[in-house]
């Protein structure tokens, strides 16, 4: 996702884990980026839900395993009553059971904590664009998954969708990130990102997780 501007106002992020020696300094590091406002910590799935209905939020940095209600339940929530607010998983975990609740839930991006500061920030301000963003451990566990499923008769894409957006997809679902896709087709990552979108509304594809299977299920990967 390309770099914030100066004209636009800063991300609204409500971080949520249930250990304080986590969730207070992933807040403050966060909120040294000019373009995220941390407007609230939560250590619940409860605890994000009361935050989102009392003030405007675009993004949720969501932990996983905690108290009360998990951040699969909180994710699934706020998918329905809030569909405005974007849902980035951020976690320990990245079993197949974790990864699939969290994206049926609803989650728009998928993290492990071993990701990075900037791949944080990256991540927030690609779902708040409406994009998916997932850990490269998550894709490949995703192939890895969809590959293993018994095999079901192939399902042909659309008739419109054109050689460059097959050829993105096909490297979606060897699970290479946007940036290896740009560099492997010799193109900008913001042509890749149109790319994508147009196969997305073409194809009627959700997110990232769903692409990888269209991939599989069409034969290209």
């Amino acid at each position: 996702m390309s770099e914030p501007t100066e004209n636009q106002p800063p991300l609204r992020v409500v971080v949520a884990d249930d250990q304080a020696a986590v969730r207070e300094p992933l807040a403050a590091m966060l909120g040294l980026s000019p373009d995220i406002d941390v407007v609230a910590a939560a250590a619940d799935g409860h605890e994000v839900l009361t935050a989102v209905a009392a003030r405007p939020v675009d993004v949720v940095l969501m932990d996983l395993r905690m108290p009360r209600m998990d951040g699969t339940e909180a994710t699934r929530r706020l998918t329905e009553d809030h569909p405005e607010v974007a849902v980035v998983v951020l976690t320990t975990f990245a079993d197949d059971d974790s990864i699939l609740s969290a994206l049926s839930a609803g989650a728009r991006g998928y993290l492990t904590k071993n990701s990075g500061r900037q791949d944080i920030i990256r991540a927030i301000r690609a779902a708040a664009a409406g994009q998916s963003v997932l850990d490269r451990e998550v894709q490949n566990r995703l192939l890895a998954t969809a590959r293993a499923t018994p095999s079901a008769p192939k399902e042909p894409l659309p008739r419109d969708i054109t050689p460059r957006e097959r050829e993105v997809l096909t490297l979606i679902g060897q699970g290479l990130p946007n940036r290896a896709i740009a560099e492997q087709l010799f193109i900008s990552e913001a042509t890749v990102k149109t790319h994508i979108n147009n196969l997305f509304a073409k194809a009627a594809i959700r997110d990232r997780a769903d692409a990888v299977r269209r991939a599989i299920a069409a034969g290209l990967a």
